[in-house]
């Protein structure tokens, strides 16, 4: 006779915590893409990941889950009404994954699974801004991420996670997002960059990062809530949450060092946002992979990954298309390696779930031939087609409505003025006199160019390097 329905504390403490790690990671992306963006234009930047936190994880509470998690209907989408919002979870039977025979499922409770998922929505939303910055207008971005989340990431997530046709039918593995999230979000990147079109002046002008150590702290911050991303996708304390842990650390070190041996290669001066970009394409590249691959093959990733995705970010150059802050060629390219990776060297000999729970099999290099390699190239084109789809859509729609772009005027003179009526930093004097930082110091502007009398000859002062001054 099956026990009694039980919480098991360990799972849920960690489920819990990886929660908010995740969580930290979207705050994180807004400063390494506002670090990455123009002054001018930071805070609608930040703008567009703080307010996904706002929309997406009211509506996964209210349909999403159910969409994505609820009981599958036909392979596309889960039962809307499973886990509706007006319905409430907290009898000690509503345990995740239970079953008549295992009451107590993985022992953590519905809505702790259900909050880690949504920050999974949440940020893979938040991803597709980076590609647009400076040029939308925010309530055009608003409908937009509505429309993707319901159109796109919810049944995707079901495709993948929720028995849908990608994981049930396809057996196509994906520990932790490599398909549902960053393929998802890059091609959906793509289909709307194309509607909106190049920023004015790019790329004839120079755009480059108004922060680096603005994109240094959000690098850092992702890699942090990262391992909360994809060890706390096993759901439970055990051995492979250890792997998938040490994989997300070994991969993203590895990516770090093949992101800078391409700028040391090319132009002789590896940088800063060099490392912080290569160790963004290293998470996202072993997010497919961390829990079904060896650490060897993880180091491999992260320098193969490093490298492809430091080469990739030219293709907008050479291609046409104006992916502001390289979404496409570090998230879509990432997760693309990152899934096909598995198709190599997945093995079960690390995490008997690939066969067992996925049906999926081997990797080539591990015996298993050529089947998940295609399995995984055939569901990276499915939600690559559907999501670069539906966004050049529902970009063209709102663009033909509401309009999505905003005017050039604004662009020009900054879209954080235009849209938010407020800027990212103040340099206009505290007082109304027009000392600036000299009346700030208490200084007469005025007294500088006194000459100085006989009795107070002035000392000799150096030079003063602009770069310090400035």
């Amino acid at each position: 006779m099956p026990e009694a329905p039980t919480i098991d504390g360990g799972n849920t403490v960690w489920l819990l915590v990886s929660t908010a790690l995740v969580l930290l990671m979207t705050p994180g992306l807004a400063l390494f893409y506002g670090g990455l963006n123009r002054s001018k234009g930071v805070l609608n930047m930040m703008m567009m990941s703080f307010s996904a936190i706002g929309l997406i994880s009211v509506l996964w509470w209210f349909y999403g889950f159910s969409v994505a998690f609820g009981t599958d209907v036909n392979g596309f989408w889960g039962d809307p009404g499973a886990y509706l919002g007006t319905k409430t979870f907290l009898a000690e039977t509503d345990l995740w994954g239970a079953t008549a025979e295992n009451p107590s499922g993985i022992g953590v409770p519905l809505y702790v699974f259900m909050a880690f998922q949504m920050v999974f929505a949440v940020i893979t939303v938040a991803l597709i801004s980076g590609a647009i910055s400076d040029r939308a207008k925010f309530s055009g971005w608003l409908l937009f991420a509505f429309g993707w989340a319901t159109l796109v990431y919810f049944p995707v997530a079901h495709w993948v996670w929720g028995g849908g046709i990608i994981g049930a039918k396809l057996h196509a593995l994906d520990f932790a997002g490599g398909t549902a999230v960053h393929i998802n979000a890059g091609a959906a990147a793509l289909g709307v960059a194309l509607v909106l079109g190049k920023r004015i002046g790019w790329p004839r002008e120079g755009m480059k990062p108004h922060n680096i150590p603005l994109v240094a702290l959000g690098a850092g911050l992702l890699w942090f809530g990262w391992f909360g991303f994809n060890a706390g996708s096993e759901l439970t304390v055990d051995s492979v949450a250890g792997l998938a842990f040490l994989n997300t650390q070994l991969a993203t070190a590895a990516a770090v060092l093949g992101w800078l041996a391409v700028e040391w290669v090319k132009d002789r001066r590896p940088t800063m946002v060099g490392a912080s970009s290569g160790a963004v394409a290293g998470l996202v590249a072993i997010t497919p992979a961390c829990g079904f691959i060896a650490p060897w093959a993880a180091v491999l990733l992260g320098v193969v990954a490093g490298v492809v995705c430091a080469l990739a970010i030219s293709l907008k150059y050479k291609l046409g298309y104006d992916d502001s802050l390289d979404v496409v060629g570090v998230h879509f390219v990432g997760g693309w390696i990152g899934s096909l990776w598995l198709g190599l060297f997945a093995t079960n000999s690390v995490n008997a779930a690939i066969s067992d729970v996925v049906g999926g099999s081997d990797g080539l290099f591990y015996g298993g031939g050529l089947t998940q390699l295609g399995r995984q190239a055939l569901a990276g084109l499915i939600v690559t087609v559907w999501s670069g789809g539906v966004a050049w859509l529902l970009a063209f729609a709102i663009q033909k409505t509401i309009g999505f772009r905003v005017s050039p005027e604004a662009e020009v003179e900054g879209i954080d003025y235009a849209e938010h009526a407020e800027s990212a930093y103040d340099l206009s004097p505290t007082t109304g006199s027009s000392g600036g930082a000299f009346a700030m110091a208490g200084i007469s502007p005025g007294a500088a160019k006194q000459p100085a009398s006989e009795e107070a000859p002035a000392p000799a002062t150096a030079p003063v390097d602009e770069k310090v001054a400035g």
